[in-house]
């Protein structure tokens, strides 16, 4: 096994105050993502995945695997706390005083590392969720609504072994990031990453173990139970078509969730998904309470490098049958009206959202009203792109972006508010970001869309639907339960995926 870089150029990098990665390239044709996943961690405490999908059948280049974190930062409404020694003692959590995104900021500061060329911008950095309710850190909201749940409103995980799938050159690159600390000489420095290179290769040197194949039929469990009743939903559009009759607002996205057992391992739920609905930003984080898996198809905000880029999504049809089916589809589609105006609604917030923290004059939209199709449908896309302002960085850039139009409505704020008003409770995860921050600067981040969250062998599904002028509530309604029926099919398959057999 070739390391690199050799200890020397690693030394003298080190020495200088420089933080680096270690890493090596193997042959991995026999694997996929969802192998590696079971050798390197079996989808333990503190593992993640994240792969892509596009067109419902192109797969992205790169799968990654990220494990062991050595850091975990955590947010709780106006407090931040941190477990530095979280390999080792996964209760060792200190309170960060202060501003919760100035310490996540100085986190990000410390993690950073220039990656080596040929090495993707998530082989290293923070990865995990900054949920909706992180919103009012930045903006004056009420926080009345419970939290039945009580999950961080956000966690960042900074794995100790990242391993990324390049399914182009059919290998496998094993990345350690090795950080500066006070008293660790290079030498050691150097032997610890490699230690974590090399137990990660002798982990995918092992056969995965052979379970049988569920056959069964999936075992029935009680139905889903909303937070809203039927007649409850009905009523809270009603309350937003008044607001938009009163000028408050144009738009507004409320949302429910259902709660339904599920006692399947929770990574069975995650490969059941990725089966039934592949999509651009698929995820699976174990925080080990609970989990975290998903299927969005939106960006939230991404900058790589100096570009950031927002990716409105609203309108929908279904695929077709046939291509002749899909093709009148998407001409019933773009040709009609409302569908039409509230994704130019959505594109001029994205506009705005995107100047917020981009140079003067440098914003601009480089797709519009495009049709793009997805596995089970077919959406009008839009792609807003900006040069970050010298004075901005990632964090802010997301904050720029969070919440999405399509998960608030717009004006945002007012949007904002009204959802507080009409919700029951607090939305969580829902409708915040998954993904990562690189240790390069960069960063990649989706809605939490199409999401659940698993707690205690129950799985939670959360869906919205945008609300305008002349909106018919049963429809809008009925949209809910149709977006989140991605997650409950995928649910109801899950027992074939209990074991590690194909």
């Amino acid at each position: 096994m070739a390391l690199l870089p050799d200890y020397d150029s690693f030394a003298r990098s080190y020495d200088a105050g420089e933080n680096q990665v270690v890493y090596t390239r193997i042959a991995a044709d026999l694997d996929t993502p969802v192998s590696l996943m079971l050798k390197l961690s079996e989808a333990g405490t503190n593992a993640f995945m994240l792969e892509s999908v596009t067109g419902g059948e192109i797969r992205g280049r790169y799968s990654i695997i990220g494990m062991n974190p050595d850091l975990i930062w955590q947010c709780h409404g106006t407090s931040a706390r941190v477990n530095r020694s979280a390999r080792f003692d996964a209760d060792a959590f200190t309170v960060m005083p202060g501003d919760p995104l100035d310490a996540l900021r100085a986190i990000l500061a410390e993690s950073r590392i220039a990656l080596p060329a040929g090495l993707p911008a998530a082989s290293a950095g923070l990865f995990g969720y900054l949920g909706y309710d992180m919103i009012r850190l930045v903006e004056h909201l009420p926080d009345v609504n419970p939290d039945p749940l009580g999950l961080p409103d956000a966690i960042m995980l900074r794995p100790s072994v990242v391993a990324v799938l390049d399914g182009v050159k059919g290998d496998v690159i094993l990345v350690a990031p090795a950080y500066v600390r006070a008293g660790l000489s290079a030498k050691a420095a150097y032997a610890q990453a490699a230690e974590r290179v090399m137990d990660a290769q002798r982990a995918l040197d092992r056969s995965l173990p052979q379970h049988s194949r569920a056959l069964a039929d999936p075992a029935p469990v009680a139905p889903p139970v909303s937070n809203f009743t039927h007649q409850g939903y009905l009523q809270a559009v009603e309350k937003a078509k008044e607001y938009i009759r009163a000028g408050d607002i144009f738009q507004v996205v409320p949302s429910q969730r259902w709660t339904q057992d599920f006692r399947e391992p929770p990574f069975a739920l995650y490969r059941s998904l990725r089966r039934t609905n592949p999509s651009p930003f698929m995820f699976f984080f174990n925080f080990g309470g609970f989990q975290v898996i998903g299927a969005s198809p939106e960006i939230l905000v991404r900058v790589f490098g100096r570009e950031v880029t927002i990716r409105p999504i609203a309108g929908t049809r279904p695929r077709g049958a046939t291509p002749a089916q899909d093709d009148a589809n998407e001409a019933d589609l773009l040709a009609d009206q409302k569908e039409l105006a509230e994704h130019l609604m959505l594109l001029d917030l994205g506009r705005n959202d995107t100047g917020k923290v981009s140079k003067i004059g440098s914003v601009r939209p480089t797709e519009q009203f495009i049709v793009e199709r997805y596995s089970h449908v077919m959406h009008i896309v839009s792609n807003v792109v900006g040069e970050l302002a010298e004075d901005q960085d990632a964090l802010s850039a997301f904050f720029a972006g969070m919440p999405a139009g399509t998960v608030s409505g717009a004006p945002k704020v007012r949007a904002m508010q009204i959802i507080d008003e009409l919700e029951p409770e607090k939305r969580g995860v829902y409708g915040g970001g998954c993904g990562y921050f690189s240790a390069n600067g960069d960063m990649d981040m989706c809605i939490a869309l199409r999401t659940a969250v698993l707690q205690d062998e129950k799985l939670y599904i959360q869906a919205g639907g945008g609300v305008v002028y002349d909106s018919d509530p049963e429809a809008e309604y009925q949209e809910t339960v149709h977006k989140s029926n991605a997650i409950r099919k995928a649910a109801a398959d899950a027992r074939m995926f209990q074991g590690t057999g194909n």
